[in-house]
């Protein structure tokens, strides 16, 4: 009798089984998930480790540009009237009169100076910033800028950005942040099932660590809970990344053009007067004086204070950039430049002959999108809500870095420590997962990887090499045996 149940059972066991067994589906899921976990993490995490690094010191640009440079950014004492624009600039070319003047952006707060730049050919598209006491109208300095940052602002944006490798280095960046949300997402997936199924499916069990456990499951919990506590920040790091990368970033332009998203132009037209176009094609456009030598001359500076007068009078206020007219059939530009919360970046174009608005855009009028774009830019860099902005990237961005690294003592945790098995690094999750997905799953499944790698090329191009390089290897572990055999 006992022998026939044994015979039994050992058909059941070698025999096919007939139909998909329950919950097949989540453990295939499951076992792929963990799977592109890991070689996510053992790829990718070096590329988010110099990403997190290079963040984290870029947080604190405020505080080092004061510590480099802040004789030039900032008055000794803070006077009771502020001299006229026209005094300041005038101040500012005596003491630089190369190049023509570009703009002028007027203080932040009562102890900034105020910031004359010119173009200056020699310095191709950077310019040369002179930095003048508005109480005194004394030149404090001059930097050579870049879109009105500091060079050492500059150069940590560019390490942070393309590793002060160019346009070519900026894959790495992109890298990083396509696979972030990925890596982070799966990561929550794996670890919310786990804790749930071990730990009496309890919210302790999800949120906290285990402290009693040991070795391997120990760092595995600190490594998941602490991605888990960080989730959001990390999934608002990788999108807002995304938005201004090569690749990805052009496919969400594409994306603004369809949805209008983006943020309203400013018309510098003057009413009544012929496109500056209309006027260099004219027979007589070398004598209008808007060709390339008479762009060499400075604008009357009196014709700024009247532009920032203007301005004013139609309600912007705080920092503003005003920048002068690009020919005579254009009006001057004055924009606020508040990036801190709540934020002013409501611009105006001026008729400075006749003391008024043209145009005007409001924030107010800027679509969901552009708003959302132009915060999260903001809020990525560590400005949009001051010191407790930078706090809270200072965090994520630490908090990261522990995660990779706990994600890295796993793998050299796990792996075979006995006399006759031995290994330097655990091995990877089974492969061949995917073949345990049903159909339908299978089929949405790659339909969303195509729609994925559309949107997110990097990471469509990378996953494919993975697939293959995981192929490849797995094709010649299978002949191997076969070799030997022969």
């Amino acid at each position: 009798m006992s022998s026939t149940i044994i015979d039994q059972e050992r058909q059941k066991a070698v025999a096919p089984p007939t139909e998909a067994p329950a919950g097949r589906s989540r453990q295939a899921v499951r076992a792929l998930l963990l799977r592109l976990h890991f070689y996510a993490g053992v790829f990718v995490a070096p590329f988010l480790l110099v990403a997190a690094l290079t963040g984290l010191i870029y947080t604190f640009v405020p505080q080092l540009d004061q510590a480099v440079y802040g004789d030039r950014l900032r008055v000794e004492q803070v006077g009771d009237q502020v001299r006229p624009l026209s005094e300041q600039i005038a101040a500012a070319r005596a003491a630089h009169p190369e190049g023509t003047l570009a703009s002028v952006t007027t203080p932040a707060k009562p102890e900034d100076t105020t910031r004359v730049v010119l173009s200056v050919p020699e310095l191709g598209d950077k310019q040369r910033t002179v930095f003048v006491d508005p109480y005194t109208a004394k030149v404090r300095g001059d930097l050579t800028t870049s879109w009105g940052a500091t060079p050492l602002k500059t150069w940590l944006g560019d390490l942070h950005k393309n590793l002060q490798l160019g346009e070519n280095g900026r894959l790495y960046s992109e890298v990083a942040a396509s696979w972030l949300w990925v890596i982070v997402a799966g990561g929550l997936v794996l670890w919310i099932g786990r804790a749930r199924g071990q730990r009496a499916r309890s919210a302790r069990g999800v949120l906290l660590p285990d402290r009693t456990a040991r070795g391997v499951r120990r760092t595995r919990g600190f490594h998941a809970v602490t991605g888990l506590w960080l989730a959001l920040g990390l999934f608002f790091l990788s999108a807002t990344g995304l938005t201004w990368s090569h690749y990805s970033g052009d496919r969400f332009g594409q994306l603004l053009d369809a949805a209008k998203g983006h943020a309203p132009e400013l018309d510098t037209q003057l009413p009544g007067a012929r496109p500056a176009a209309v006027q260099e094609g004219g027979e007589h456009a070398g004598h209008l004086g808007h060709g390339g030598a008479a762009k060499s001359a400075d604008p009357d500076p009196a014709a700024f204070d009247a532009a920032l007068a203007t301005a004013r009078e139609s309600g912007l206020g705080g920092t503003v950039q005003v920048t002068p007219a690009a020919d005579a059939s254009s009006a001057w530009i004055v924009a606020q430049k508040d990036d801190v919360w709540p934020v002013h970046y409501d611009q105006v174009a001026v008729d400075t002959a006749k003391g008024e608005v043209t145009a005007h855009t409001r924030w107010a009028d800027y679509p969901l999108l552009a708003k959302f774009s132009k915060l999260g830019v903001q809020a990525h860099m560590g400005v949009l809500f001051g010191v407790a902005n930078q706090i809270v990237l200072a965090i994520v961005a630490l908090g990261l870095i522990l995660v990779i690294v706990w994600g890295y003592r796993m793998w050299w945790q796990r792996r075979p420590t006995r006399t006759d098995r031995t290994a330097r690094l655990g091995r990877a999750p089974a492969r061949g997962a995917w073949r345990g997905l049903p159909l339908p799953v299978l089929l949405v499944g790659v339909a969303a990887l195509a729609a994925l790698g559309w949107a997110l090329p990097v990471l469509g191009v990378t996953l494919l090499a993975f697939l293959v390089v995981d192929a490849a290897v797995g094709l010649v572990r299978r002949t191997r045996p076969a070799e030997r055999n022969a």
